[in-house]
């Protein structure tokens, strides 16, 4: 979030040549690119991060509106080899037949009592991985924890401001409309496995 304010700033100066502009950007990329080539285990936050944080209730049941953009880009993420898991603190059936029908491979559903940040490193040891190899994209304070562990922390367009200042990168889009597969991209793009799918779906 830091390199993105300096960029802002680097504009507004624009009077003092185009030259400062263009000396930052490359070092902003190679930073969140060096983030993104260990990482192996994509985790987000459900609600405000999958949805834009609506929640419908009628009757018995619970409806929530997922993007299937941002669901493709998980599917990709899995086949190109990361492991993939949702941490929320609200448990929901809703979220859960959505995670079986992306196969996600991990799903977390715990009271906000338990807290997020022990919840994934008890899978963290299951798995064998440590926080360098994790990405977590969160939206509100209830996701600080991981934030300030993950190795790349993401924070979506439309977060909440403590949670764009924990992050290493903002998203342009907001939660539940596609900015879990802008990280996803970012991602794959970093690790170079992103231009094979280019070329599968191009034939």
């Amino acid at each position: 979030m830091v390199f993105e304010v300096w960029c802002l700033e680097f504009l507004w100066m624009l009077e003092l040549g185009a030259w400062c502009l263009i000396s930052i950007m490359p070092k902003t990329s190679k930073q969140l690119s060096a983030r993104c080539k260990p990482i192996k285990l994509f985790l987000c936050d459900v609600d405000g991060v999958l949805t834009d944080g609506s929640i419908f209730i009628g009757g018995e049941r619970e409806f929530k509106r997922f993007n299937i953009r941002d669901g493709l880009g998980l599917v990709l993420a899995r086949r190109a080899g990361l492991k993939v898991g949702w941490v929320s603190a609200r448990p929901s059936l809703a979220t859960k037949l959505r995670a079986e029908e992306l196969k996600i491979d991990f799903l977390v559903q715990q009271t906000d009592s338990t807290g997020k940040t022990a919840a994934i490193e008890q899978l963290l040891a299951r798995e064998r991985l440590n926080w360098s190899e994790v990405c977590f994209v969160g939206d509100d304070i209830i996701d600080l924890g991981p934030l300030a562990r993950a190795g790349l922390a993401v924070a979506v367009g439309d977060a909440m401001a403590e949670a764009k200042a924990a992050a290493h990168w903002v998203t342009g889009a907001a939660g539940g409309r596609g900015a879990v597969r802008e990280a996803v991209e970012m991602i794959l793009k970093a690790q170079n496995k992103w231009q094979p799918f280019l070329k599968h779906y191009s034939a």
